[in-house]
């Protein structure tokens, strides 16, 4: 599987990324500067890392949005690439329209980290074929504009038509209020595109793929993408 991690001015996550990608496929992803205009030739993968790029001026995403790769991005998507986002990678996809909805600010206005649980709502997906059916992992949060937000055409649609990748839930798989720390819609941790090859979510699961650093519940979305861009 050959991935290129997307690096704009203010990421931070991209080497915890990389790591992540090494430990699931035993390849080392490519780095890839936000000013160049083009993907290497035969990529499989795009991810964009979290951090806070441009320094979340204007909202978080917004100018990241408009860098020069983000057209060969949306290409690459558009031909049916698979892009992975997380946390401000989520954030990037919602501002570039590549998937519906925004992050608000959380509900309780302050930056929240610490650990959360999320449920997988379909395992069929080349992001999560590693999981069991409603499978629940532990993954770390960290951001102050994780709070999903769509109308309720949106949400509706986003719910018929399967597109809820992961949602908030207690260590048992309950989707309560407890468990929505950052007061997202619907409990929704993270959504997918129409064709199921783009994936936006808020924690990060690339903290948790090693057994010595807090444990591998993040790595089967790593190894599911592994399995699945490999194979095809």
């Amino acid at each position: 599987m050959k991935a290129a991690i997307i690096v704009f001015p203010g990421t931070n996550r991209e080497r915890d990324m990389a790591l992540a990608l090494h430990r699931a496929t035993g390849r080392r992803p490519l780095m890839l500067w936000h000013a160049e205009a083009a993907l290497p030739r035969g990529l499989d993968l795009a991810v964009l890392a979290g951090g806070f790029s441009y320094g979340d001026y204007l909202r978080c995403g917004a100018m990241a949005a408009h860098s020069p790769i983000m057209r060969a991005v949306r290409e690459f998507a558009a031909r049916g690439g698979h892009v992975l986002g997380v946390c401000n990678g989520f954030q990037i996809l919602c501002e570039a329209g590549m998937l519906p909805g925004a992050l608000l600010r959380n509900a309780s206005l302050r930056f929240l980290s610490m650990d959360c649980h999320m449920r997988v709502e379909r395992s069929d997906t080349a992001f999560t074929r590693r999981f069991p059916p409603g499978a629940v992992f532990r993954a770390t949060m960290a951001h102050g504009d994780g709070n999903y937000f769509a109308d309720t055409a949106t949400l509706d649609r986003l719910e018929g038509e399967g597109l809820v990748a992961l949602r908030y839930v207690t260590p048992a798989g309950e989707a309560t209020p407890e468990a929505n720390r950052n007061g997202a819609a619907r409990n929704i941790a993270g959504i997918y595109s129409e064709n199921l090859r783009v994936m936006g979510l808020m924690p990060h699961p690339e903290n948790q793929v090693d057994p010595e650093i807090d444990g591998t519940d993040g790595l089967p979305l790593f190894q599911s993408l592994a399995d699945s861009l490999v194979a095809a």
